[in-house]
């Protein structure tokens, strides 16, 4: 009997030993210092999660900082920035160019008289030359006979028609329409000069050819663009 009895304490503590295998999932045996083997085991295992995850934390929290501190010193930088450099607008837009004015012009439109009589510069002037010099009317004008008239008139049989008048109905200025009498060539020669000071409240807005060879040089080439072309002027002493 009390050996029998000796066995099922035997099996008892066998019994009450046993644990789950977590490799196998099988019920096996161990001892009272397995146990603690054990359980000393998964205690430190769940430590180091633990701090690993606290460390993890730690460092994303200092990855974050680092972020927002550099955007805060970028934002601080730009408003100093634009503080110290902050640009002036302009009163108004665009550049202004300062233009010296011919001596003694000031304001005044009155027509300025050419350095050199239109007849005897008429004596040394190219036809040719003033064709390539003309072009730079063609966006107002035309000179082919017969036609259209643009923002100017038709230029073609020009010298000495009447001003203001003709150029198959073209709408003269009231200004040009008062000047009076017909293009002869020193009216052309100051008109081509300086436009509004020969014809004052003229809708013409070309500035006028300031070069006296070149505005000989037009004055021939007008000549030209007639079927009976007027005679050159006598040159004066």
């Amino acid at each position: 009997m009390f050996s029998r009895g000796r066995g099922f304490i035997r099996v008892a503590r066998r019994q009450a030993t046993r644990y789950l295998d977590p490799a196998t999932g099988i019920a096996a045996h161990a001892d009272a210092g397995g146990f603690l083997a054990a359980e000393k085991s998964a205690r430190q295992t769940t430590f180091r999660s633990g701090a690993c995850s606290k460390m993890d934390s730690f460092e994303l929290n200092k990855i974050m900082g680092a972020i927002l501190g550099t955007c805060l010193v970028l934002l601080v930088t730009n408003f100093t920035a634009n503080a110290i450099f902050s640009p002036i607008k302009a009163e108004k837009p665009g550049y202004e160019i300062a233009v010296k004015e011919a001596e003694g012009s000031g304001h005044d439109t009155a027509a300025a008289a050419p350095s050199e009589p239109i007849e005897k510069l008429l004596q040394t002037a190219s036809a040719e030359k003033g064709a390539a010099a003309a072009k730079k009317c063609g966006a107002c004008h035309s000179f082919e006979k017969g036609g259209a008239n643009k923002v100017g008139p038709n230029l073609y049989n020009t010298v000495n028609e009447a001003k203001g008048e003709g150029k198959n109905g073209f709408n003269f200025s009231a200004a040009m329409k008062s000047k009076g009498g017909k293009w002869t060539y020193d009216d052309l020669n100051k008109f081509i000069a300086n436009p509004k000071g020969f014809v004052p409240g003229t809708a013409m807005g070309f500035a006028g050819i300031s070069k006296d060879s070149e505005r000989a040089d037009v004055i021939a080439y007008l000549r030209t663009l007639s079927d009976s072309p007027a005679p050159l002027p006598t040159a004066s002493n």
